[in-house]
């Protein structure tokens, strides 16, 4: 499986020279962003059975964006859960360095019900979901990866998507 680089250059002007590189698995589709605020998406094919492909998406708020808990539970609001409980009560969250860079990642199943588009009051409602996320704090300010899509084929892409985070660097 051969595995590319990508690279996205910091708005930043005095950050022009630094940018955020991580390699890309294969078999992932790089897609035409849909917002100057998302710097690459990607479709992850769907596993068999499944009738969706997973995305990720990768956003960048020119160094602000919030805060990583804030950005942690905005996510697990947008899962919600078959019983009714809190989807806070069966996410996880884990934190690691890499390239002297702090990432942590988000994992919680259930109900996708973020709203379609901020604002608009509509919202999915996708059953057997799974989100995984993750924030790589940099320099220039922190990156999300928000990878979500059917259970099964989040989870067949699974240790791709750590792999992903492990390769992250800034430079």
């Amino acid at each position: 499986m051969g595995l590319w680089l990508a690279s996205f250059l910091l708005a930043s002007p005095a950050a022009a020279q630094r940018s955020l590189r991580f390699d890309t698995p294969a078999g992932w589709t790089q897609v035409d962003t849909s917002s100057p605020i998302r710097i690459a998406e990607f479709g992850l094919p769907r596993t068999i059975g499944e009738v969706e492909d997973a995305e990720l998406v990768v956003y960048y708020f020119g160094g602000d964006g919030g805060a990583v808990g804030a950005n942690l539970e905005r996510w697990i609001n947008q899962i919600r859960q078959e019983d009714g409980q809190p989807s806070s009560d069966v996410a996880t969250t884990t934190r690691f360095e890499v390239s002297n860079l702090t990432v942590t990642v988000l994992d919680v199943p259930g109900i996708y019900a973020a709203q379609v588009q901020p604002g608009s009051g509509m919202r999915y409602y996708k059953r057997g979901y799974r989100l995984k996320a993750a924030v790589v704090e940099t320099p220039g300010g922190p990156y999300f990866f928000k990878l979500i899509g059917p259970g099964r084929t989040v989870e067949s892409w699974e240790s791709d998507f750590a792999t992903l985070l492990e390769s992250v660097t800034f430079e």
